[in-house]
């Protein structure tokens, strides 16, 4: 059959259901039947899986011309999903194209959910089409045999890869793919990936960036124009002096009639715990929306989740009050209205979860924002903007992450082993380990035969066996079973299951949370007040409780930071309020009191201009910095700059930030003119002073917990008997002090630095900040009062010290005596 019966059979399916195809879908199918490989930019609900499908199916059909009466089983296309949750829409849109077109091709899913009955059964016979995550790729590569499984697949789709890059799983999924493209040889590998701003670097990622595959590869965008409207929800009265305390919360009654007129309303919020309060709230304040009403949010149990999915489907619930756990994969028809609780920080999850309303191809999407606090509206103006010039963030990929890389060795020397020749080979070809020396990989392969120098005469580091031939091996079962057991790179501070005493689950809450309560506690989780009464076996048990409580969980990943497009688009924004008010859009308009007062205390600062705030309470002398570039960055300056001070004369400041400044306070009053004279904000030593500053040995101490757990050298335990947090937290500190002390050129030890200067602090982000403020006019400004602009970060800090009451209190005599004056 020639490629133009093939196209013409699609055409036909199309027609019978009524549709068109659309163009990017027609090129996917030509590239895919001329043997390209290729990454589809195309967003969620826009036929993406069609895309795909079709020309997979399309190619077996060319290749086995007898299809309607003889059926070759056996293994031939692979699709990886980053979540569980999507593969039973996948596992339809599969069936129903091979289906339809007549063929015998079964599907069959692999995830942490498949039973152990189903996985014995794919063992003996693999589907023809397969559905599985990162995870269970590497597990089926941990399989005694696993060539001749994969040796006939002709393609592997890597459904959400903009989720994957970025990640270590993202490292994984190369690793798989370096090893399935040197088994099958007619392996055609694509990547599905929403709009990122690195779309190019996505696909040399995802591809190998010396390969083969990429020179013979295509990037194809669904330019299908969407059309979004971001309407801002503007509080009736403006706070002059904001503060992020109340969650958004004295809007809640404009947010009714916006329910109200809607079939399906989802109202995403920044946190779990927020989600948690709004929820409360709302139910509080409107009963009648009791059973029409629900939350989805990661620690709620698979069953409710799975139940709220399936009624946002049925269109049988008015609101749902979520967090990103609704973001991807839950693939439904459109709801109608999307509302964004508070800034979502980025703008490519914005975009997301404005594409959830009118998720049909060619629907307009309306997202209303609400802003949690007034200085939230400048963001609320910078995503108007972003919309408009389709400004999206990039998503950096690894380098170097060895822990993933010693996890991918013993993972190939559990099954069949491998020669370490032929593998350095195919690792130097993935993106990651491009720059690997041979050095790096002989310590690597010791590392995983004897463990390191440090550990030499402990058995347990001993893993993998060299065989006469070369060919290294694990040939012990009990290592074998444990490492399978950890094969991943999600590691998550540990998850306690919550159940009833009799047993009922509720849903899994961070062992950091819990470890706070004490017997009798209530707090509020997945909608309803909990008693606690104990933990048991890595499990909470609780009772309901009539009682009201203030506590809810608030989870370690609660708080996002701004990204660098994101920061960028807001100072432009804040910029324009010193602009003619005709060219203001209305979120700067009507934040024109709050800029009033501002400018009486104080400047709001202009492109060339940076600004510095001084002013004396009773806590003390405050000194606070605005530099627009996002929490985590300004954790890293404030740091920073706080140590470059104290050298000149000894003093100690409390650091207190958020995503707009950073405020150094300090009982003793400092020479400001005399700090900015010395060259306060250069990058000249940067890497030496944040490591004195920031203790930069206990954050990467953190990370080294994970690396020890991905790498293999700390055990989390069988399922159902995890590893206490605290032992493993304890078993990794204790490694890391030994290689501090004795080996510390030891590459996993170094690679905690690499990850705590490059991921969590930024410290790019932070030179290019600091090359900016350098070429700025730094304006310092004496003050009486706090200004509108500090008012939410140093009520940030009187927060980690005051009860919620006490808090609300304080803030209105606070804002009572600044608004007299």
């Amino acid at each position: 059959m020639n490629r133009d019966q093939l196209y013409d059979i699609a055409l036909q399916w199309f027609l019978k259901q009524g549709w068109k195809p659309f163009t990017f879908q027609k090129q996917t199918w030509k590239a895919f039947l001329q043997g390209k490989h290729g990454l589809l930019n195309a967003p969620t609900g826009s036929g993406k899986t069609y895309a795909l499908w079709f020309p997979i199916v399309l190619n077996y059909i060319k290749d086995n011309p007898n299809y309607k009466t003889k059926h070759r089983k056996g293994l031939k296309a692979i699709w990886i999903t980053p979540l569980r949750a999507l593969s039973q829409e996948i596992r339809q849109s599969a069936e129903r194209v091979s289906l339809d077109l007549g063929t015998k091709l079964v599907v069959g899913i692999r995830t942490g959910d498949t039973s152990t009955k189903e996985r014995a059964q794919q063992r003996k016979q693999m589907p023809d089409l397969l559905i599985t995550t990162p995870e269970s790729l590497q597990l089926l590569l941990a399989t005694k045999g696993y060539d001749k499984m994969f040796q006939n697949c002709s393609a592997i789709v890597v459904d959400e890869w903009h989720e994957l890059l970025g990640t270590k799983r993202g490292v994984q999924m190369e690793l798989g793919l370096s090893r399935l493209k040197n088994i099958s040889k007619n392996l055609r590998i694509w990547g599905i990936s929403a709009t990122i701003g690195n779309l190019d670097q996505a696909r040399q990622v995802l591809l190998g960036p010396t390969s083969d595959a990429l020179q013979n590869s295509t990037l194809i965008k669904a330019n299908l124009n969407k059309k979004i409207t971001v309407k801002s929800i503007i509080p009736k009265q403006m706070e002059t002096f904001p503060w992020r305390g109340h969650l958004g919360l004295h809007l809640l009654e404009e947010v009714v009639p916006i329910i109200n007129g809607s079939k399906t309303t989802l109202l995403f919020t920044n946190t779990r715990s927020q989600c948690e309060i709004w929820f409360q709230k709302i139910l509080e304040k409107h009963p009648e929306y009791a059973g029409e009403m629900a939350m989805h949010h990661g620690s709620i149990n698979k069953e409710t989740r799975l139940w709220v999915e399936q009624a946002i489907r049925n269109e049988s619930l008015k609101a749902v009050v979520c967090t990103s756990s609704l973001d991807l994969g839950v693939d439904f028809a459109p709801v109608e209205t999307v509302v964004q609780i508070g800034g979502p920080k980025g703008v490519a999850r914005f975009l997301q979860r404005a594409g959830r309303s009118g998720h049909r191809p060619g629907k307009e999407s309306v997202i209303y924002f609400l802003p949690t606090h007034a200085i939230e509206l400048v963001e609320a103006s910078a995503l108007q903007q972003a919309v408009k010039q389709k400004a999206v963030e990039d998503r950096i990929p690894y380098l170097n992450s060895f822990d993933v890389l010693v996890q991918y060795l013993v993972t190939l020397a559990i099954s069949d082993g491998f020669y370490p020749n032929q593998l350095f080979k195919e690792i130097k070809e993935t993106f990651c380990f491009q720059d690997i020396s041979l050095d790096q990989w002989q310590w690597l392969l010791n590392f995983v035969v004897i463990g390191s120098q440090s550990l030499q005469s402990y058995d347990e580091y001993k893993k993998v066996e060299v065989a006469e031939d070369g060919r290294f091996k694990v040939n012990n079962r009990g290592i074998a079973m444990r490492h399978r057991f950890q094969i991943g790179t999600i590691v998550g501070d540990a998850n306690l299951s919550v159940r009833y005493q009799k047993g009922g689950y509720i849903g899994s809450i961070e062992e950091f949370f819990i470890s706070k309560l004490t017997k009798g506690d209530v707090f509020t989780f997945a909608g309803r007040n909990l008693e606690f009464i104990r933990i048991k076996d890595m499990q909470v048990h609780v009772r309901n409780s009539s009682k009201k409580t203030k506590k809810v969980p608030s989870w370690m990943g609660g708080r996002l930071t701004l990204s660098a497009q994101m920061s960028e688009l807001l100072r432009n924004e804040l910029y324009s309020a010193s602009e003619d008010r005709s060219l203001q859009s209305k979120e700067i308009r009507s934040l024109h009191p709050l800029f009033e007062q501002q400018r009486a205390e104080s400047i709001v600062p202009r492109p060339n201009e940076f600004l510095i705030e001084s002013f004396k309470t009773r806590d003390g002398y405050h000194y606070i910095f605005y530099p627009f570039e996002g929490r985590f960055v300004h954790e890293a300056m404030g740091s920073l700059l706080g140590y470059r001070i104290s050298l000149l004369a000894p003093i100690t400041f409390s650091l207190a930030f958020n995503d707009y400044g950073f405020e150094l306070l300090s009982d003793q009053e400092i020479d400001m003119q005399q700090v900015l004279d010395n060259d306060l904000f250069t990058n000249d030593y940067l890497l030496d002073d944040l490591q004195k500053s920031l203790n930069a040995t206990e954050m990467a101490r953190r990370k080294f917990r994970d690396i020890a757990v991905i790498s293999g050298m700390v055990f989390t335990g069988y399922p159902d008997k995890g590893v206490k947090m605290k032992h493993l937290q304890s078993s990794s500190q204790l490694l890391f002090e030994v290689f501090k002390d004795y080996e510390p050129d030891n590459l996993l030890y170094r690679q905690a630095f690499t990850e705590t200067f490059e991921h969590q602090l930024e410290e790019g982000r932070l030179r290019m900040a600091l090359e900016r403020i350098n070429q700025q006019e730094i304006v310092w400004k004496a003050c009486e009062n706090p200004t509108p602009f500090s008012f939410p970060i140093i009520t940030d800090r009187l927060r980690e010290k005051l009860s919620s009451e006490k808090l609300a209190d304080r803030i209105r005599r606070m804002t009572a005596l600044l608004t007299k004056k």
